[in-house]
């Protein structure tokens, strides 16, 4: 029998991973790695590729819930068939999910089905909410994260773009565009 390694994630920095990694080390895992990563691609999930080319054939990941691993059904069926032709299975904790089985797979399956239907569904209302606030007059998009003022009383003072963008927190490019001359940006 193979080594069991947890995967915890959470998709805010704001979000805690304590309780899915006190699972995880319930359920047996010798090794967790965590990260604070959007869910709805694998993209740019570095402790999830470092964890799939860790493992070897007769190990098992296991995570607490599917839509932990993936949010998508095109992203949760690459990663178990990379998972399976590793021969390296995939558990939850929270759901009847073992790729060791055809009816955990399917399982999988039908789950990645409703996650990927659950977001669609998010994303739409939101969309149906941002549209009705804007036809009210209430919705005026997010605060502006520049303050041009501050950018130009800098440059007044003799500071560079670098600097002003440092300074602020903010990108160059950003502090350009505040610097460009009406109608020019």
């Amino acid at each position: 029998m193979g080594q069991l390694f947890g995967y915890a994630r959470v998709s805010t920095t704001d979000q805690d991973l304590t309780i899915q990694e006190a699972a995880l080390r319930d359920a047996g895992c010798s090794i967790i790695r965590s990260e604070k990563k959007s869910g709805t691609t694998t993209e740019g999930r570095s402790e999830l590729q470092t964890l799939i080319e860790f493992a070897r054939e007769g190990d098992t990941i296991i995570v607490t819930r599917v839509d932990r691993l993936a949010r998508s059904i095109a992203d949760l069926a690459t990663l178990v068939r990379t998972l399976e032709s590793k021969g390296i299975a995939l558990r939850a904790t929270e759901q009847p999910i073992d790729t060791g089985t055809a009816a955990g797979r399917a399982f999988l399956q039908m789950l990645g089905v409703f996650a990927e239907f659950e977001t669609a569904i998010r994303k739409e209302r939101q969309l149906e909410g941002i549209a009705k606030a804007k036809h009210a007059g209430v919705y005026k998009g997010r605060r502006a994260s520049i303050d041009p003022v501050k950018v130009q009383e800098l440059r007044n003072q003799g500071v560079g773009p670098s600097e002003i963008a440092k300074r602020l927190g903010i990108g160059r490019a950003s502090v350009y565009r505040v610097l460009a001359p009406a109608g020019t940006a």
